[in-house]
């Protein structure tokens, strides 16, 4: 009985481990979806932001000025060019999106994961990137210009980025 037991358990350990399970994504009642029909400005300076998701949005020349980008979501969006300074964007997400030659001046990025997004020629001074999950070659380009110390978290840009 306890061979079989144990044969059994072993099998359905077995069929857990190897065969892949659905995967689900979590949804939040509170996040805000925002579409290109919802922007009638480009102004965002000051907002509260929240949880907010952009998809495919263009955003380039956007000012979020001392928004609060927490746990925000931007999927391929253009944002080349905006004015993200002091922002704070911690556990924010940015998958694909463009923050080529943005000002990103004192903002806090702290965990938020910028996964295949250009930060080309951004300006990252008294940024805060503390366990961002960055592309590596844009660490390294980062690393080239990044300088100063986040006047609200105390952190150097270039120890958050890990630059050497």
């Amino acid at each position: 009985m306890l061979r079989i037991r144990t044969a059994v358990l072993s099998t359905l350990l077995a069929l857990f481990l190897l065969l892949p399970l659905p995967a689900y994504a979590a949804s939040s009642a509170a996040t805000r979806a925002i579409d290109d029909a919802d922007i009638v400005t480009q102004d965002f300076s000051g907002q509260n932001l929240r949880e907010a998701e952009f998809s495919n949005n263009q955003l380039a020349g956007a000012n979020f000025k001392e928004a609060d980008l927490t746990a925000v979501v931007f999927n391929g969006v253009d944002l080349t060019g905006a004015n993200l300074q002091n922002v704070d964007m911690t556990g924010g997400l940015a998958y694909l999106s463009s923050f080529i030659d943005a000002d990103l001046r004192g903002a806090i990025l702290t965990e938020a994961m910028l996964l295949q997004s250009s930060l080309r020629g951004a300006t990252v001074t008294n940024a805060d990137f503390s366990f961002a999950v960055i592309d590596k070659d844009q660490v390294i380009s980062l690393c080239k210009d990044a300088s100063g110390v986040n006047p609200v978290t105390g952190v150097d840009t270039r120890d958050s980025l890990g630059c050497s």
